[in-house]
Order: C-alpha cells, then sequence, then structure tokens
C-alpha cells in the first residue's frame, strides 16, 4: 500500500501553512473565529477535495470513453452539524453531456473517485505524538 502525507506547520493565532506536495497553501479561520482569514477554512479545503476530485474522476471517465466534455463545474456542499458535516452533497453541471449521459458518466466516476470512496469506506483514523 502506497502512502501519502501532507503536512501542516501553525504559523500564528488560527493560521497554519499546509505543503502538499510541495504546494504551499494557507489555511486559517475568519477573524470572527480566532483567525486571521487569510485563507480557506478547514472545511473549505474539505469540501474542495471532494469537488475538485470529482471533477478529475468525471475528466477521467469521460476521456476514457471519448465523451466530450465542456463547461463542467463540480459543487460540494455540507450541511453542519456540530463540530462535523451531517451530510454532503456534490452537484455536477455541465454543458456536455446532459441528461442520461451526464448521469451515467457520475456513476461511472463515482467508482475512481478517490476522495468520496474514502469517505463512503470510512476509514481508520489514528493520532499520536512523535
Amino acid at each position: 500500500m502506497a502512502e501519502r502525507t501532507v503536512s501542516a506547520v501553525w504559523e500564528e493565532a488560527m493560521r497554519c501553512t499546509v505543503d502538499a506536495g510541495g504546494f504551499p497553501i494557507t489555511v486559517d479561520e475568519p477573524v470572527s473565529a480566532g483567525g486571521t482569514d487569510q485563507g480557506p477554512q478547514p472545511t473549505e479545503l474539505f469540501l474542495a477535495s471532494i469537488a475538485s476530485c470529482f471533477t478529475l474522476a468525471l475528466s477521467h471517465s469521460a476521456t476514457k470513453r471519448g465523451i466530450e466534455l465542456r463547461g463542467l463545474r463540480v459543487d460540494a456542499t455540507g450541511t453542519y452539524d456540530g463540530p462535523r458535516f451531517a451530510a454532503l452533497r456534490v452537484t455536477v453541471h455541465a454543458d456536455a453531456p446532459r441528461g442520461e449521459e451526464l448521469e451515467r458518466l457520475i456513476t461511472v466516476a463515482e467508482r475512481v473517485c478517490y476522495v468520496t470512496n474514502t469517505l463512503r469506506q470510512g476509514p481508520e483514523i489514528a493520532f499520536r505524538s512523535s
């Protein structure tokens, strides 16, 4: 099994910098939550992971099947319930394909999207100090 690690280094207040594959990402909270509002919130990055992975899964699936993909946008919406999301919704918008062809493509993409498959399977989470 391959592993992948992403690291976060605390900067100040509620802000940190994440190294994701050599790409720095500032993560923060709004001022109202004690942050400096200099980057997306962790929950927004979580939703971004869902939306971006499903977008790429759709692109991959369309390319493999010779389907022209135009005007694609994927929205990931989370419904808060205390300190967690109680529900997640993924909405796919596309100029092409549409209708049943888009629905079939969504079904295929569901099988290859790492992020949504991880969420469905509920991986074990372990916390430890070094």
